[in-house]
């Protein structure tokens, strides 16, 4: 594994450089599919040129509504060797959210796949500045919009020449990545090339990637945890990146068999889902050495760790920054479910809500400030108060709350508009549904605050329970009474066939609070059951 220095951390000079130094070593697996390094450079030589020869040129903004393909790797890796902007999209976007993406981010073209084109056919009269759709796939509705429609094998065909590498600066501007927007209206973050490869970096190298490693990819490419945390990190450490279209609980531990894979990134609810399956053959013969999961309660930690027999790392960040913190994997048992420790590459303050710091062990927002250049957001498109808001005092605020041990290590809570306060005391919805995961029923679980009748806020949660599971509200009750503080309890229950979640598995519980809201005179409210709670 080789370094670079920072003029040569472009997303083009990566490429092109592995091309050259590791030739046929298999770079990509998708299905049967396996493409050297130099197989993956021709390849987005040639979408890189097909581009250019739309007219697509340094800095126009391209979005791309493609779910886990290689076209998307394709796509978003040769817009960065050209100097392009990429514009990666949730793709359970639709209507006015898409609308919105697509104006706020001024797209001039969009790449979209079949599946999705709809969407797009049907908000594209509303979008002046879009000159023109590439598809992949069949385009549907969108031949009837009047538009430039181009099929995406046409941009495939380019010229093989790859562009030259220094037309384009690590400064200069990679990607527009929406935050997910689960507590309100999305961000457009805007990130330079040294921010995705310097993370790739970093990760590699604390993680102690190397070129024997097989990277497995299920969550979405949209997300930077997939493309920055696994697809830029196998890059840099010479490694494999086995592609997936999704995460399956059921067919997972098959798949992790069949590509070989050696680590795996993965968020909490995945590792609760897992954890949920019926024993299988394949999860004790699989290759895995080390899985990154975030977050994690610390005996979930364990039960992770004991039953499918892999080191269990995790981190601290943001679509606006990087690793802040990492547990790597010789951390002492201790510390597991931490966030991990600061090493070298960023300040972190915890600090109360005048950004006046709190001692060890206490719950405050979690500030960032970094040591290293251009590893972090260059601002939110277009928002300049809003960027000016979230770097106040010289300080990233991350909108998390958590508290700093006295060794140092990051212990998350929850987020800051998250959080409940009933009573006087704060609540932390992150640990009530930690504990509610627990009842052997409970398939998911969110809580969210619902305004109380009295003062401040009641605990609402919305359960998925177990198919065959026989759980009742006042069964549940009695197993909060039983394992949590009478204070955290519940007041309002609901049952609910699915969590509406974001394509990368977040909860949107803005959604959640709305529903809790609208429904509320219907809601099942513990004090109206006549259910009292012993302290």
């Amino acid at each position: 594994m080789r370094d670079y220095p920072l003029q040569q951390r472009t997303i083009g000079h990566l490429l092109a450089d592995k091309a050259a130094t590791l030739g046929d070593k298999t770079c990509l697996i998708w299905g049967a599919q396996r493409c050297s390094y130099a197989d993956i450079h021709l390849a987005t030589n040639r979408v890189a040129n097909g581009l250019l020869g739309l007219g697509i040129g340094k800095s126009d903004h391209v979005a791309v509504l493609l779910g886990n393909h290689p076209e998307f790797l394709q796509t978003v890796w040769a817009l960065g060797k050209i100097g392009a902007v990429a514009v990666p999209l949730n793709t359970a976007a639709k209507g006015d959210l898409l609308r919105y993406f697509l104006a706020q981010s001024d797209a001039t073209w969009i790449v979209v796949e079949a599946e999705f084109a709809e969407r797009v056919a049907q908000v594209l009269p509303d979008l002046r500045g879009v000159q023109g759709v590439i598809c992949l796939g069949e385009p549907g509705m969108l031949a009837d919009v009047k538009t430039t429609l181009v099929d995406f094998r046409r941009v495939q065909s380019g010229a093989d020449n790859a562009p030259p590498t220094d037309a384009v600066a690590f400064s200069d501007p990679a990607l527009i990545i929406y935050t997910s927007g689960t507590t309100g209206p999305s961000k457009g973050v805007v990130s330079p090339h040294a921010q995705g490869i310097n993370i790739g970096r970093y990760c590699a190298t604390q993680y102690g990637y190397t070129g024997d490693d097989v990277l497995y990819v299920c969550l979405p490419l949209f997300h930077v945890n997939a493309l920055w945390y696994s697809c830029n990190a196998a890059l840099w450490a010479n490694a494999t990146i086995a592609l997936a279209p999704r995460f399956s609980a059921s067919r997972f531990w098959d798949d992790i068999c069949r590509t070989g894979a050696t680590q795996f990134n993965a968020l909490g609810v995945m590792a609760s889902l897992l954890l949920k399956q019926p024993p299988s053959d394949a999860e004790r013969r699989h290759k895995v050495r080390q899985s990154m999961v975030v977050p994690l309660s610390k005996q979930a930690f364990a039960d992770y760790a004991a039953r499918f027999r892999l080191k269990v790392t995790s981190l601290f960040a943001a679509t606006e920054t990087f690793a802040v913190t990492i547990y790597r994997p010789d951390e002492p048992d201790d510390k597991a479910a931490s966030a991990g420790h600061p090493y070298g590459l960023a300040e972190v303050a915890i600090v109360d809500d005048d950004d006046q710091l709190l001692p060890a062990g206490s719950v405050g927002e979690i500030l960032v400030r970094s040591r290293e250049p251009w590893i972090g957001m260059l601002g939110y498109y277009k928002m300049p108060d809003a960027t000016v808001a979230a770097n106040r005092n010289l300080w990233f605020h991350t909108g998390d709350r958590g508290y700093l041990d006295a060794d140092g290590y990051l212990w998350f809570v929850d987020r800051k508009k998250e959080s409940i306060r009933r009573r006087g005391e704060n609540i932390s919805a992150y640990e009530v549904e930690m504990l509610i995961a627990k009842h052997p029923d409970v398939q998911e679980v969110a809580a969210v605050a619902i305004a109380s009748d009295v003062s401040e806020d009641d605990v609402m949660v919305y359960v998925v329970v177990k198919p065959g599971g026989t759980l009742t509200e006042p069964a549940l009750i009695d197993f909060c009474s039983r394992n949590m503080s009478y204070f955290m309890v519940p007041r309002y229950i609901a049952f609910i066939d699915q969590l509406p979640k974001t394509a990368s598995e977040k909860i949107e519980k803005y959604k959640l609070k709305q529903m809790a809201e609208r429904d509320r005179d219907a809601l099942w409210d513990r004090d109206k059951a006549g259910i009292k709670l012993s302290r």
